[in-house]
């Protein structure tokens, strides 16, 4: 990829009252976008490997595009706009009428479940990355709470 975007993965997952806040980041910085709670367990499900007796929506388009011979290539966190995040996926398909590569409008929190779905990469637009405010040490006192209250859970 080229310097204009910056691959990220998941940091951290915390439960907030209205959904769920997804850290996403790498060595140099972490950041958060919040998802609605249907989202934030599907990533928790996907990132636990919870086996599903029914498909749910991601899995459903995960088989569409298995079906089709569709591969997600990539998901791109392409735009903020006051707190509210844009993505695109990147899909691809070759079959005997040639190569073709679609771009998608999605929501990030949708197009992460499909990555992480698919194992495949997730990207930030250079500008969005930098414009996004660094929060490695809120994620890091979130996860030393949680050690924490384990570990006070587990001296009882």
């Amino acid at each position: 990829m080229s310097a204009d975007v910056v691959e990220v993965s998941i940091k951290g997952l915390m439960p907030t009252a209205n959904g769920c806040a997804v850290f996403l980041g790498n060595d140099e910085k972490i950041f958060v976008i919040y998802v609605d709670p249907s989202v934030g367990s599907a990533i928790s499900m996907t990132i636990s490997g919870v086996k599903k007796e029914r498909p749910l929506t991601h899995d459903l388009i995960g088989h569409v595009f298995l079906g089709f011979g569709i591969a997600l290539e990539r998901v791109l966190i392409n735009d903020v706009n006051e707190g509210t995040y844009y993505a695109r996926i990147i899909l691809h398909m070759q079959n005997e009428l040639g190569r073709k590569f679609l771009e998608i409008d999605a929501r990030p929190s949708d197009s992460i479940v499909l990555a992480l779905q698919q194992k495949r990469p997730i990207y930030v637009a250079r500008p969005v990355y930098d414009a996004v405010d660094d929060q490695t040490e809120i994620l890091e006192r979130v996860l030393k709470q949680q050690k924490d209250d384990e570990k006070g859970d587990t001296d009882q």
